[in-house]
C-alpha cells in the first residue's frame, strides 16, 4: 500500500516536471510576432484619425463643437457596435483569418475615401466622403477587434505554452498604446506643421500615414499566412446564448402554468442542455453588472471631443515647443504604460491596508476617480470662461469705428454712453461693447469732425446696429465707409483675422508665416475674416515688409494698413479678442485621473469578467463588454443633441454628478452579485461528456 501511494507521488512530481519540461522546450510560435506587428500599425491607424477627427469636422468641415462631437462618439459608438457583427462572421461564416483581411480590406477603403476627402483643391464633396470613410473605418475596425486577439491565442498550444501565451496578450496589449502613443503624437505634426496640396495645413496627410499604416497592416498579416495556425469555425456562442434566452422565454409563455421550473432560464434545457442554461445564467449575472458600464465610457472617451475642444482654448506655445490641442490625449497610453505595473506593485498593496481588496472595489474606485477627472474639467472650464471674448446678447450690440487713414476725427452720434462722442486718431479704433438695441435693428447718426488736417474732409453717415451681433465700420481715408457684422469669438485652436486696407487698387497684402511661408496674399480692399495657424508673421505690400507680428492661439485680430504717401505705409494690429492665456498644461490633473480611472476600472473589469466567466462565455463576455463601450459613446451623443446647457463646465458637472451615481448602482449591484460556482459548472460538463 505504501508502496503504491508512493508510486502515484512519483507519477505526479514526474508528470509536473514533464510539463514544465514541456513548457520549457515549447518554442514561441513566429506567427505572433506578425499579429503584434498587424495590430501595432492597426491601432496607429485608428487612434491617429480619431486624434484629429474632431478638428477636421470643425475646421474643415465648418460643424459646430456639437455636431462634431455627436459624429465623433456616434462614429466610436458604431465601432463597438460593429464588434459583435465582425464576431459573429468569424465564427460562424469566414473564419478568423478571412474576417480580418476582407475587413481590413473595408477599413483600408474607408481610410482613403477619407482622405481623398481631406484634399480641398480637388472640391469633392468632403462631408459626404467623411461620412461614408467614417462607416466603413467603423466596420473594419469593429469587425476586426474581436478576432486579432484570439486569431493570435489560438497560435499557442495549450496547456504547454501558457507561459508564452501570457507573455503574448502583455505585448498584444503594449502594442496596442503603443501605436496609439505615436499616432497621437505624429498625426498632429502632419495636420498642423505640413503644407501641402496650396493648403496652410495638411489633413490629407494626417488621414493619409494612417492609411499607408493599414496598408502595411495587412501586407503584415498576409506575409504570416504559412505560419498561422487556422482552426475550422466552432459555431457563434453569441447566437447560441441569444438563441437559449429566445427558447426560454417563448416554452415559458406555453408551459409556465403546467411545467413550472426554478429559473426561467431552465425552461431551455430541453433543447439547449444543461450546460448552455447554465452558462447562460453566469453570464446573465455578469452582464447585470455590466449595466453602470456605459456611463464610464461615456466620460472616458469625451478625451478625444470636448477635452479636445477644450484644449483648443488653451495655450500650448512655450515658445520652444507648441503642444497641438489634440496631442494631449498622448497622455493617456503614455501614463497606461506607466500605472499599470505601479498599481499592481505599490497602489494596490497600499489599497489592500484600508480593505479595498476584491475588483469590484477597484471598479468602483476607478469609476470615483473619472468622476473626479470630470469636476476637474468642470473647475478648468470655469477659469477658462473667464477668457472668452465678451460676445453681445440679444438685446445689446457691439460697436468698433476703424480709423484706415491719416486723418483724425472728433466722432459725434445719438447713441449713449462712451458712444456719444469719442475720438478717433489715425489708424486707430474706437469700441463700445454694450449697446441697447431693443429690437431686430437700430440705425444711428454719426457725424466725422477732421481734428489736424485741412485737408481732410469731414462726413456724415448712417450706421446699422443689429441686436445680438458685432458690428463694425471701417473708414478707409478716402470718403468710403464699409459697415459689416463682425465675428469676435475664439476658433478652434487657430487664430482669426481681418485686414482693413486703404491702398492702391493694384496693391496686393501678404501676410509670410516664418515656418510656413506665405498663407494669406489678397488684393489690397476689404478683407473677409481668414482663420489662419499661430506663429511669427511679416506683413508686406507689394513685396516690401511694413511689420511683423507674433499671432497667437485663439486671438481675433484686425490688421488695419494705409499708405501714408507713396511707397511708405502705416499698419496696426489691433487685438479685438485676447488669445489664449492659461497654459494647457492644467489639462494634466483631468487626464491622471481619467487614465488612473482606466486601470482601476476597465482592466480590472476584464480580470474580473474573465474569472467569473465559464470558458465558453468568454468571447461573449468579450463582446458584451465592447458594446458597452459604444453606448457610452451613444449616452454622449444623446446628452449633446439635448443642448441642456448653454455652459460647458455645467455638462462637465451633470457627467460627473452622473458617475457618482452610478458607481453607487454599481457598488449595490456588487454586494447583491453571487456568482454560480465554476466548480458547479465543471461538474455539469463532466457529467455531458459523459453521457457522449
Amino acid at each position: 500500500m505504501a508502496a503504491s501511494i508512493k508510486s502515484k507521488d512519483d507519477l505526479i512530481k514526474r508528470s509536473t516536471t514533464d510539463i514544465e519540461s514541456i513548457q520549457k522546450k515549447s518554442k514561441f510560435p513566429k506567427s505572433v510576432f506578425f499579429i503584434v506587428a498587424n495590430e501595432f500599425c492597426e491601432r496607429f491607424n485608428y487612434y491617429g484619425i480619431r486624434a484629429i477627427l474632431s478638428l477636421y469636422l470643425t475646421r474643415k468641415l465648418l460643424l459646430s463643437d456639437d455636431t462634431a462631437t455627436i459624429i465623433y462618439h456616434g462614429f466610436a459608438s458604431l465601432v463597438y457596435s460593429f464588434c459583435v457583427l465582425g464576431a459573429i462572421i468569424a465564427d460562424s461564416f469566414l473564419g478568423k483569418f478571412l474576417t480580418i483581411v476582407w475587413l481590413s480590406i473595408v477599413y483600408l477603403i474607408g481610410n482613403i475615401i477619407m482622405t481623398l476627402g481631406a484634399v480641398e483643391p480637388w472640391k469633392l464633396p468632403n462631408l459626404e466622403f467623411a461620412m461614408i470613410g467614417l462607416v466603413l473605418i467603423a466596420l473594419g475596425s469593429g469587425g476586426i477587434k474581436p478576432c486579432v486577439a484570439a486569431f493570435g491565442g489560438e497560435q499557442f498550444k495549450l496547456p504547454q505554452q501558457a507561459k508564452q501565451l501570457a507573455i503574448f496578450f502583455s505585448m498584444f496589449y503594449f502594442s496596442i498604446n503603443l501605436g496609439s502613443f505615436f499616432s497621437t503624437i505624429v498625426t498632429p505634426i502632419l495636420r498642423e506643421n505640413i503644407v501641402c496640396f496650396g493648403m496652410i495645413d495638411c489633413y490629407p496627410l494626417g488621414f493619409g500615414l494612417p492609411a499607408v499604416l493599414m496598408s502595411v497592416a495587412i501586407i503584415i498579416f498576409l506575409i504570416g499566412k504559412p505560419m498561422y495556425k487556422i482552426l475550422p469555425n466552432q459555431g457563434n456562442m453569441f447566437v447560441k446564448v441569444c438563441g437559449c434566452i429566445a427558447n426560454a422565454i417563448s416554452t415559458r409563455a406555453k408551459e409556465k402554468n403546467t411545467n413550472p421550473c426554478e429559473h426561467w432560464l431552465d425552461y431551455a434545457e430541453a433543447k439547449y442542455g444543461r450546460k448552455l442554461v447554465m452558462e447562460t445564467k453566469t453570464l446573465l449575472k455578469l452582464l447585470v453588472l455590466y449595466i453602470p458600464l456605459p456611463l464610464f465610457w461615456a466620460l472616458y472617451d469625451q478625451q478625444g471631443s470636448r477635452w479636445t475642444f477644450q484644449a483648443t482654448r488653451m495655450d500650448g506655445d512655450f515658445g520652444w515647443i507648441t503642444i497641438q490641442p489634440d496631442q494631449m490625449q498622448v497622455i493617456n497610453p503614455l501614463l497606461i504604460l506607466i500605472f499599470i505595473p505601479l498599481c499592481e506593485i505599490f497602489l494596490y498593496p497600499i489599497l489592500a491596508r484600508f480593505g479595498i481588496r476584491r475588483p469590484l472595489q477597484k471598479m468602483t474606485l476607478g469609476g470615483i476617480l473619472a468622476g473626479v477627472a470630470f469636476l476637474c474639467s468642470m473647475v478648468l472650464e470655469i477659469h477658462l470662461e473667464k477668457t472668452y471674448p465678451l460676445l453681445p446678447s440679444s438685446g445689446e450690440s457691439q460697436l468698433r469705428m476703424f480709423n484706415g487713414g491719416p486723418c483724425a476725427y472728433e466722432v459725434t452720434t445719438n447713441l449713449e454712453g462712451n458712444a456719444a462722442k469719442f475720438e478717433l486718431p489715425p489708424n486707430s479704433y474706437f469700441s463700445d461693447l454694450k449697446i441697447k438695441v431693443p429690437e431686430e435693428t437700430r440705425s444711428f447718426e454719426y457725424k466725422l469732425r477732421t481734428l489736424n488736417n485741412p485737408n481732410c474732409a469731414s462726413s456724415d453717415g448712417v450706421g446699422l446696429l443689429n441686436s445680438g451681433k458685432a458690428n463694425s465700420i471701417f473708414l478707409n481715408g478716402k470718403n468710403y465707409v464699409n459697415q459689416y457684422v463682425d465675428d469676435t469669438d475664439k476658433s478652434n485652436g487657430l487664430a482669426t483675422i481681418r485686414i482693413l486696407a486703404s491702398l492702391p487698387a493694384t496693391s496686393n497684402v501678404v501676410l509670410m508665416h516664418s515656418k510656413k511661408g506665405i498663407i494669406y496674399e489678397e488684393p489690397a480692399s476689404f478683407h473677409e475674416l481668414k482663420e489662419i495657424p499661430v506663429g511669427n508673421y511679416k506683413i508686406m505690400v507689394d513685396n516690401k515688409m511694413i511689420g511683423e507680428h507674433k499671432i497667437q492661439i485663439g486671438g481675433v485680430y484686425s490688421i488695419v494698413i494705409y499708405e501714408v504717401n507713396q511707397g511708405k505705409f502705416s499698419v496696426n494690429v489691433f487685438t479685438i479678442t485676447e488669445p489664449n492665456s492659461i497654459s494647457i498644461l492644467w489639462l494634466i490633473p483631468q487626464y491622471f485621473c481619467v487614465t488612473l480611472a482606466e486601470v482601476m476600472f476597465a482592466v480590472t473589469g476584464l480580470e474580473f469578467s474573465y474569472t467569473q466567466a465559464p470558458e465558453s462565455m468568454k468571447s461573449v463576455l468579450q463582446g458584451c463588454w465592447q458594446m458597452t463601450v459604444g453606448l457610452g459613446n451613444l449616452i454622449v451623443a444623446i446628452v449633446v443633441t439635448t443642448k441642456m446647457f448653454e455652459s460647458q463646465a455645467f455638462e462637465f458637472l451633470l457627467f460627473a454628478l452622473m458617475m457618482f451615481l452610478d458607481m453607487a448602482i454599481f457598488m449595490v449591484l456588487g454586494i447583491y452579485y453571487k456568482p454560480i460556482p465554476l466548480e458547479e459548472l465543471k461538474k455539469v460538463e463532466n457529467e455531458s461528456n459523459e453521457k457522449k
